[in-house]
């Protein structure tokens, strides 16, 4: 399950061309994400294409951030190597080592090559396995009305941005696109998948994070929080899949600007989420649902540069 050389090897991201939407003709689209395109290759492959598109509040904007989708592949291929089988070995991930060039046709590989993975088909589990080590986001925010994160309690007197005691699990409910994820306790889950699956993704999420909190430390980088999908392949084998550690599903901060009581300055797109938050649709102040309003090339400029600095600072790749 190892990634093959050809799987794992990203091309730099030089002049990229934005690819918002990926048009493959020679393989059955299964469904578009906020950001990846999946297509069926077999019966037990995916090729999962990872788009420029960017999603914040949980709308798709028009304008794509180029070179993103590569970025966050080459991330994403990063950290299945430190923490899959050949590194740590924490646990399965779902790479199959096949070259994703290899499925489609000549024509489509621009479309293709550098933001894609060529994946096991499994069965994807109904929770997003969410792990905090610090206090920020909507952590900060449910922490403030009841000292708790979905349902996990904790000591009093904390900060915005504060280091958690321990790591803590906080997992969601997997909400289709355009709508919020969910915070639900881990009893909730439970009951949605079992006791026995329900424990294992809790468990794994925790050393999961702990390790890549440990890597991204010597490189001078905060893992705040992150969020890990899981699925089953045939054999019932939990399985790791889907992106992994990218600015898309975590929040990295640089330790040099971190700052107990203040939100950190992050490697994602809050640049975006902050001139929205002032932006107007016809005249009126937006309301976070689509259609999204045009985002100004400065904006896109300046969140494709946080996403460059988070891939070369934690890889040593150029971007």
């Amino acid at each position: 399950m190892n990634p093959s050389p050809s799987n794992s090897a990203v091309p730099p991201l030089a002049a990229p061309l934005a690819l918002h939407t990926s048009m493959l003709t020679s393989l059955p689209l299964l469904a578009r994400g906020k950001v990846r395109d999946n297509y069926a290759v077999g019966d037990d492959r995916i090729l999962m294409v990872a788009s420029d598109r960017l999603s914040a509040f949980d709308v798709i904007m028009g304008e794509p951030i180029p070179g993103k989708g590569a970025l966050l592949t080459q991330m994403a291929l990063f950290w299945f190597a430190k923490l899959g089988p050949g590194g740590l070995n924490i646990c399965p991930i779902h790479l199959t080592g096949d070259a994703p060039e290899s499925v489609v046709t000549p024509v489509e590989i621009p479309q293709v090559v550098g933001r894609s993975m060529l994946v096991k088909r499994l069965k994807p589990l109904p929770v997003e396995a969410v792990v905090r080590g610090y206090l920020a986001g909507s952590g900060w925010k449910e922490y403030q009305e009841n000292q708790a994160i979905c349902g996990v309690k904790l000591p009093p007197g904390l900060k915005n941005a504060s280091k958690l005691p321990a790591p803590i699990y906080t997992p969601a409910a997997k909400a289709a696109v355009g709508d919020h994820d969910e915070n639900i306790t881990f009893e909730q889950t439970v009951a949605m998948i079992g006791l026995d699956l329900a424990t294992r993704i809790r468990d794994v999420s925790i050393r999961l994070y702990q390790a890549a909190s440990e890597i991204a430390a010597t490189k001078g980088i905060i893992i705040a929080d992150t969020k890990f999908e899981f699925g089953l392949d045939q054999d019932g084998t939990l399985t790791l899949m889907d992106e992994v550690l990218t600015p898309d599903s975590s929040r990295f901060w640089p330790a040099e600007s971190y700052q107990e009581g203040i939100n950190p300055p992050s490697y994602d797109k809050q640049f975006v989420r902050d001139w929205l938050e002032g932006a107007q649709v016809d005249g009126k102040p937006w309301s976070k649902t689509p259609p999204a309003p045009r985002v100004p090339n400065e904006i896109i400029a300046k969140t494709a540069a946080k996403y460059q600095e988070a891939l070369q600072r934690l890889t040593g790749r150029p971007a």
